[in-house]
């Protein structure tokens, strides 16, 4: 059975996994925030980065890409994507829709504020500082902040945490501050 995922991040722009259609869909209930830590990707131990995770708002609409995974290619595309998210992120079982309305059951990686990396809202301020600071083995965690709202831009479905936070990293004075 064909497998559909759902990427919300760093998925969008970088997926490192074979897949057979790639298309613009959301999910409800649940916003992106930069709120979990990285200490494999973008940041370090003792040096965490920020990345997205999703977090429930009963009115939310998430706006991704859907990716359907083939067949045959199902089992290794999760296992992948297992060690890729294991920073804290588990798999739900999502509603995908798109114009249409529901067009799939697909599988999203989620990281709650049960997993130890999870660091929770913050001032724009202190995001901004910690995210500007962050490089991991995957890179700056600036880059993967510019890059995401890039992505989402490019989907007409921009974000404002994500704009807002890749706005002050773009400022001048962030650059004056860094």
């Amino acid at each position: 059975m064909s497998v559909w995922v759902f990427g919300y991040g760093s998925l969008i722009w970088r997926p490192s996994f074979p897949f057979v259609e790639k298309r613009r869909a959301w999910i409800h209930g649940f916003a992106r925030r930069l709120w979990q830590g990285s200490d494999d990707h973008r940041g370090v131990p003792g040096a965490l980065g920020r990345v997205v995770t999703l977090v429930p708002v009963p009115e939310a609409r998430c706006v991704g890409v859907a990716f359907l995974i083939a067949d045959h290619e199902a089992e290794a595309v999760l296992a992948h994507l297992d060690h890729r998210e294991k920073n804290g992120y588990q798999r739900h079982a999502v509603d995908l829709h798109d114009e249409g309305g529901v067009f799939a059951r697909g599988t999203v990686f989620v990281a709650d504020e049960r997993n130890a990396n999870f660091l929770g809202e913050a001032s724009l301020d202190a995001i901004v500082d910690q995210v500007r600071r962050s490089r991991g083995p995957s890179g700056d965690n600036a880059e993967y902040v510019v890059e995401l709202a890039r992505a989402l831009r490019a989907l007409e479905a921009a974000d404002d945490h994500i704009e807002s936070i890749a706005d002050a990293l773009s400022s001048p004075y962030a650059i004056l501050d860094a």
